[in-house]
C-alpha cells in the first residue's frame, strides 16, 4: 500500500512540475517572439528616422551651398554638419560626396566615445532646387544607442510583466493543487481509520468543492453504515464468543484451543490448575514449548504425531495419550477444530485428571494378586489337610486328628473372613441402607478385644483398655462399629511388636464418642497418611510385609464417615508407633443414612 501511495504522489508532482514547465517554456516563447518582433520594429523606425534625417539634411545643404565655390561650400558645409553632430548624440559622423562619389567634408561626432561605432549609415542624394541636377550625396550614420536603449526598456518591461504573469499562474497552480492536496488527504486519513476498523468516523466537508463535497456525503454515509453493521454483528460475535468461552470455561476437563501455528488461543481455568500455570501464562504461546517441572516437552511428540495424519485421520480418529506431571496422571485427547464450513482451524486439547483412575487401577491389580495370593495359601492348605485326613485319616490318632481338623478350622475362618471383607466392601460401597439402634460402646469394645484374645496369645501382646465412665448410648450399627473396631485390633496385632501392649482407648468429646487404638509399631510415613484409608492401598516396605487385600480401612472409612457421619483418622510417628480411631456422633438418628 506504501509503494502504492508514494507511486501516485510522484505522478502528481511530475505533473505539476511539467505543467510549469510547460507554462515556463510558452511565456518564455510568446516573450521571444514578442522581442524579436519589436526590436525589428524599432529597427524599421530607427532605420526611418535615419532617413529622415539624412534627406533633410541633404535638402538643407544643397540650399546652403548653392552658387558657393569650392571652399566656401566645404566650409558652410562644417559649420553645419557641427551644428547638428553637437545638437544629437545619436549622430556618429556626417559625410558629403560630390557628383563623383568624392567624400568633399566628413565629420564625426566628438560627444561620443571613441569605441562607439555606427551601426547604421543611411545616404541620401542632394540635389539643386531648381534644376533638379544631382550635385552629390549626404551619409548620415547613426550608433543606434536610443533604439538599443527602448529595446531594452522594451525587454524589461516584458520579462517583468511576463514574470508576474507566471508567479501568478505558479501560485494558482499550486494553491489549486494545494487545495486537492489537502482534500485528498483528508479523505485518505479518513479510508486508514476506516481500514483499521475505526467505523462511524466522518470527515468534515467545510471549504471544499463540490464534487469533492459529494464524495464526502458518500464517504460518510458509508462509514455510518459500517458502523452500523459492525454493531450488529460484533455483538452477535461478541455473544457467540462469551457463550464459547463461558462452556469452555466451566467444562470440568481442562481444555485448550490452538491455532493451525500450535498457538494457544485459549485456555480455560482447570486447564490452568492441571498445568500448574499462573494467569494467563501459556496464552499466545507455541502449546510445543511447554515444559513440566523436569524439563520435558509434554506435548511436542504427540502434536508432531497428529500433524501427520491426513485430516480425515484427525477427524475420525483423534490422538489419545497420557501425561505424567509431577504426582498427576493427565488423559489428553487432539481434536481438530474445523468452521461451518468445513475448513481447518486449529485443534482442541481435552485434558482430563486420571490420577486417581490409575491409582485405583494399579490397586485394583494389586488388590487381585493380593486376593488370588491370599486365596491360594488356604485353599491349597486345605486341600492338602483335606486330603491327607481322607487317605491317611485312620492311621492318625485322636490328637493328632485334632490338630489337623484346627489348622482347617483355622483357615477357614482366614478365608471367611477375605471372603466376608469383599461382601462388606460391596455391600457399603452400594446405596443400601443398614439397621442403626441404641449401643453402649463401652460393651461394644470389650466384646472385640475378647474376640481378638487368641491373635494376642500368638504375638505375645496385651491390651490395654481405658474407658470414660457414664458413656451415652451411641445410634450405631452394632455389626459394622465391632467390625471397625476388630480391624483396627487385627492390623494393631500384625504390626506391634512382641511382648508389648495395645491401647484402647474410649471417651467422649463433647457431642461426639472417640475410640482409638495404639500401637507400638513401625509406625507410618506421613506422605503415607492420606492414602491408608483408600480401598486396596497397601504400605508395602521391607517392614511391612503383612499380607492383605488392602480393603480392611477402606471399609471402615465407608462404615464411619458413609453410614454414621463419623470421621476417621490416623496419628504415626515412624518408629514410634501408630494411632488408629473414629468419632461417632452421639445422636446420628436425624442424618439421612442411604450411601
Amino acid at each position: 500500500m506504501e509503494k502504492k501511495h508514494k507511486q501516485g504522489f510522484t505522478t502528481q508532482n511530475r505533473l505539476i512540475i511539467f505543467g510549469l514547465v510547460f507554462s515556463t517554456l510558452l511565456i518564455m516563447a510568446i516573450a521571444i517572439f514578442s522581442s524579436v518582433n519589436i526590436q525589428k520594429n524599432l529597427n524599421m523606425s530607427y532605420h526611418g528616422f535615419g532617413q529622415v534625417i539624412s534627406k533633410t539634411l541633404a535638402v538643407e545643404s544643397s540650399d546652403l551651398i548653392k552658387n558657393t565655390d569650392e571652399k566656401q561650400k566645404k566650409d558652410i558645409l562644417k559649420t553645419h554638419s557641427d551644428l547638428i553632430l553637437n545638437s544629437n548624440k545619436d549622430i556618429v559622423f556626417i559625410e558629403f560626396r560630390d557628383n563623383n562619389g568624392k567624400s568633399i567634408y566628413k565629420s564625426s561626432n566628438k560627444n561620443i566615445g571613441k569605441n562607439e561605432k555606427s551601426n547604421i549609415s543611411v545616404s541620401s542624394p542632394m540635389k539643386n532646387n531648381q534644376t533638379g541636377e544631382n550635385i552629390g550625396s549626404v551619409t548620415v550614420g547613426l550608433s543606434g544607442s536610443i533604439a538599443d536603449k527602448l529595446s531594452s526598456t522594451t525587454r524589461a518591461t516584458m520579462l517583468f510583466v511576463f514574470t508576474i504573469i507566471w508567479l501568478v499562474f505558479a501560485f494558482v497552480v499550486l494553491i489549486n493543487t494545494y487545495l486537492i492536496t489537502r482534500e485528498l488527504k483528508i479523505l485518505r486519513d479518513g479510508v486508514k481509520r476506516i481500514s483499521s476498523k475505526e467505523f462511524g468516523v466522518k470527515i468534515e466537508s467545510q471549504d471544499v468543492s463540490e464534487e469533492v463535497q459529494e464524495l464526502f456525503n458518500a464517504f460518510n454515509d458509508m462509514s455510518n453504515k459500517l458502523h452500523l453493521y459492525e454493531e450488529s454483528n460484533v455483538e452477535q460475535l461478541t455473544l457467540e464468543r462469551n457463550k464459547l468461552q463461558a462452556v469452555l470455561m466451566s467444562i470440568a476437563n481442562g481444555v485448550i484451543v490452538c491455532d493451525n501455528n500450535d498457538n494457544v488461543t485459549l485456555i480455560n481455568a482447570h486447564a490452568k490448575e492441571l498445568l500448574e500455570l499462573q494467569d494467563n501464562q501459556l496464552l499466545n504461546t507455541n502449546i510445543k514449548n511447554y515444559v513440566d517441572s523436569d524439563g520435558n516437552f509434554c506435548f511436542n511428540e504427540k502434536i508432531d504425531e497428529y500433524k501427520q495424519l491426513s485430516l480425515e485421520e484427525r477427524a475420525s480418529k483423534p490422538v489419545i495419550f497420557n501425561i505424567k506431571l509431577d504426582d498427576k496422571t493427565l488423559k489428553s485427547i487432539i481434536s481438530p477444530m474445523f468452521t461451518q464450513s468445513h475448513d481447518y482451524v486449529g485443534y482442541i486439547i481435552v485434558m482430563i485428571d486420571v490420577t486417581r483412575e490409575t491409582e485405583m487401577d494399579m490397586m485394583k491389580s494389586h488388590f487381585i494378586s493380593n486376593v488370588s495370593h491370599e486365596l491360594r495359601t488356604p485353599v491349597t492348605v486345605l486341600r492338602s489337610y483335606i486330603d491327607t485326613l481322607y487317605d491317611m485319616g485312620s492311621e492318625f490318632d485322636f490328637e493328632s486328628q485334632k490338630e489337623f481338623i484346627e489348622t482347617l478350622h483355622t483357615e477357614i475362618v482366614r478365608l471367611q473372613n477375605m471372603v466376608n471383607d469383599i461382601l462388606d466392601f460391596s455391600r457399603l460401597d452400594s446405596n443400601a441402607k443398614i439397621e442403626k439402634s441404641e449401643n453402649d460402646l463401652s460393651q461394644l469394645v470389650d466384646y472385640c478385644v475378647n474376640e481378638v484374645q487368641t491373635l494376642l496369645k500368638d504375638h505375645h501382646l496385651r491390651i490395654e483398655v481405658e474407658k470414660d465412665d457414664n458413656l451415652p448410648m451411641v445410634n450405631c450399627n452394632y455389626d459394622s462399629i465391632a467390625r471397625a473396631l476388630t480391624n483396627y485390633l487385627s492390623n494393631a496385632i500384625k504390626y506391634a511388636p512382641d511382648n508389648s501392649a495395645i491401647k484402647v482407648r474410649l471417651y467422649r468429646d463433647n457431642s461426639e464418642v472417640v475410640l482409638t487404638v495404639r500401637d507400638e509399631g513401625i509406625g507410618i510415613a506421613p506422605e503415607f497418611q492420606k492414602k491408608v484409608f483408600e480401598r486396596f492401598y497397601r504400605v508395602e516396605n521391607k517392614t511391612h510385609s503383612v499380607k492383605g487385600t488392602g480393603l480392611g480401612l477402606h471399609l471402615v472409612k465407608t462404615t464411619i464417615e458413609k453410614h454414621h457421619h463419623g470421621h476417621v483418622f490416623v496419628n504415626s510417628v515412624p518408629e514410634h508407633g501408630s494411632t488408629f480411631g473414629f468419632t461417632l456422633p452421639i445422636d446420628d438418628s436425624a442424618e439421612d443414612d442411604l450411601v
